[in-house]
């Protein structure tokens, strides 16, 4: 078999000609792949605020929104 050699410069090329491409024809797994991102942070920092808060009882919770257990 044998062997391919590509140098750095050309690699780079390619790797963003790749990219660019993808963002132009797969906008929507580019858009879900940044929204699920966007969540995980936004679920670790509540998690960590969450840490450092007291806890709350659930009737307080369903209390808050407007509902009954």
């Amino acid at each position: 078999m044998a062997e391919i050699t590509i140098d750095e410069i050309k690699l780079k090329q390619l790797l963003k000609s790749a990219i660019v491409e993808l963002l132009q024809e797969r906008k929507e797994i580019v858009y879900d792949l940044l929204a699920e991102i966007l969540e995980d942070i936004a679920l670790e920092k509540a998690i960590q605020e969450g840490e450092n808060t007291e806890p709350v009882s659930r009737e307080a919770i369903f209390n808050l929104l407007g509902r009954k257990e």
